[in-house]
């Protein structure tokens, strides 16, 4: 099929920063027209509105005379004066895969007010995402099947079986996808955020990423460091190899279970899984053997790591994990562990398929042979991984090879912010540390003794959120990095039975 026709198919001390987003008097007229967004838009609180509008832009940005998708945006304006404002600021919640069509509103709403009155909010769907020519890789190798296949493989036989599915993955977005699969990349979106700039007629770009927004931001300063405004960097993900990025994950998660192994057994009267981290390993391990060999209406153990992938990333899930193992344990039932989106929606159909699209299209991917090393690795650590976030295992089959790995970072880039929670497992805080190589000048915000995935206007700290601020609003920079005083380990609550 043409590349036209799959398209259209998927269509403290401070130092002033220099001048990098001068007030202006007044919004310049915008290029994109905006007006009602889609419902799946949530409605600011009054007076404060939300808008959305939509750009074209090249599918490859080397040949601009060819092929176009459409990018979705949604803006929600500054609420200061036109004195207090300083011009747009594009937010990303992460992924790759994430929608930020609704982020727009929804991080508006956690921002603080100063940054609120300062800045247009805009969000946007990145290519091949939600209503920008979402893409969709059917199958995905069995991904959605319900029960899952166990993804964490054990012997000769499963192993084989293992990389089958990640072959059949990658040869399912590659009928979905078709010829767009070079193109779904992390550097195209980088050139999108840009054209979305023009569209606003704005002279440059501030920029709020999270997580894998962070990875988008640095590639937009590689490629535009003299159309930076401000940029906030937080959850930072590293300069690496996407596949190396999720072995180093899968290990920290290794890391944070325990702790949350600790801290269970710590509140053993609240949980009732045992006083010590070895009592509630052991049940974590019958829920999990228990879920492979019985599944209860379709949960089985691939849907348990799943679950406690996502619970592990942010430590206010914690309660709700111990609950679910202890009322299985209990009684049988799954009802505590369920996710309340179903896996196979097709906003998450959706999600999983630009994920890997975008991961495959960033850099170099593994061997299989280097896929199975690690797995075993991992395995001799410990014998019953989390292995949900291997995501660039499948890049292994992928039918299409970037020529290189993408640029990050640049020595002609402002200073940017660089903030990270201490013991982050979803990114790592090397991760922030090696970004800041390539991003001279950038200041690090750790926030200690904390535990969890988001840290500005997510974790309310005070210290954090201030200097953020200061640094959006007044181009304040930090002398040198800083470091916040984190809230610890989480209250259990209430006695949940």
């Amino acid at each position: 099929m043409s590349v036209h026709t799959r398209s259209a198919a998927i269509l403290c001390a401070l130092a002033l920063l220099p001048t990098a987003a001068p007030a202006q008097a007044a919004p310049p007229t915008p290029a994109v027209r905006f007006g009602d967004c889609p419902d799946s838009v949530p409605r600011p609180t009054a007076p404060d509105r939300v808008e959305c509008g939509r750009i074209s832009v090249p599918l490859d940005r080397h040949h601009p005379e060819g092929p176009r998708l459409t990018i979705a945006v949604s803006r929600v304006p500054a609420s200061g004066t036109p004195a207090e404002r300083r011009g747009i600021l594009l937010v990303n919640p992460g992924g790759p895969g994430g929608s930020g069509l609704a982020y727009a509103v929804t991080k508006r709403a956690k921002l603080p007010e100063s940054v609120r009155r300062s800045y247009d909010v805009i969000g946007f769907d990145p290519r091949g995402v939600g209503r920008s020519s979402p893409v969709d890789c059917g199958a995905m190798g069995g991904l959605f099947d319900s029960p899952g296949a166990d993804p964490v493989p054990v012997g000769p036989t499963a192993e084989r079986a293992h990389l089958a599915s990640l072959r059949d993955m990658a040869d399912d977005c590659a009928t979905g996808a078709g010829d767009v699969l070079p193109y779904l990349s992390t550097e195209q979106t980088a050139y999108d955020m840009d054209a979305i700039r023009a569209a606003l007629g704005e002279p440059r770009t501030s920029f709020l990423g999270v997580s894998y927004g962070s990875y988008l931001g640095a590639a937009y300063a590689a490629l535009f460091p003299r159309r930076v405004g401000r940029m906030v960097l937080d959850s930072v993900v590293g300069p690496w190899n996407w596949y190396d990025f999720d072995v180093l994950q899968s290990r920290e998660l290794l890391r944070q279970r325990d702790t949350f192994f600790e801290w269970t057994a710590a509140h053993a009267e609240r949980f009732g899984l045992g006083s010590g981290a070895d009592d509630v390993r052991r049940a974590y391990l019958r829920v999990r053997r228990g879920l492979g060999s019985v599944p209860v209406d379709g949960f089985g153990a691939s849907e348990f790591d799943r679950a406690v992938y996502r619970a592990l990333g942010r430590t206010e899930r914690w309660a709700g994990l111990a609950d679910g193992m202890r009322t299985y344990l209990n009684d049988g039932t799954t009802d505590g562990l369920r996710p309340g989106a179903a896996f196979d929606s097709p906003d998450s159909r959706n999600y999983e398929a630009a994920n890997r699209i975008v991961k495959c299209a960033d850099g170099p991917a593994p061997t299989p042979d280097s896929i199975l090393a690690d797995l075993r690795r991992t395995r001799r650590i410990d014998a019953q991984p989390v292995l949900t976030g291997m995501e660039a295992s499948t890049c292994a089959y992928w039918q299409y090879r970037p020529a290189r790995r993408t640029p990050l970072g640049s020595p002609d880039a402002p200073p940017v912010l660089l903030v990270a929670s201490a013991h982050d497992p979803v990114t790592p805080i090397e991760g922030a540390r090696e970004l800041g190589k390539v991003l001279p000048g950038s200041r690090l915000i750790t926030l200690a003794d904390d535990y969890s995935h988001g840290v500005f206007a997510s974790r309310g700290n005070a210290c954090v959120d201030g200097t953020v601020a200061a640094y959006l609003v007044g181009g304040e920079v930090p002398a040198a990095d800083v470091r916040c005083t984190g809230p610890g380990l989480p209250d259990p609550g209430g006695d949940g039975r």
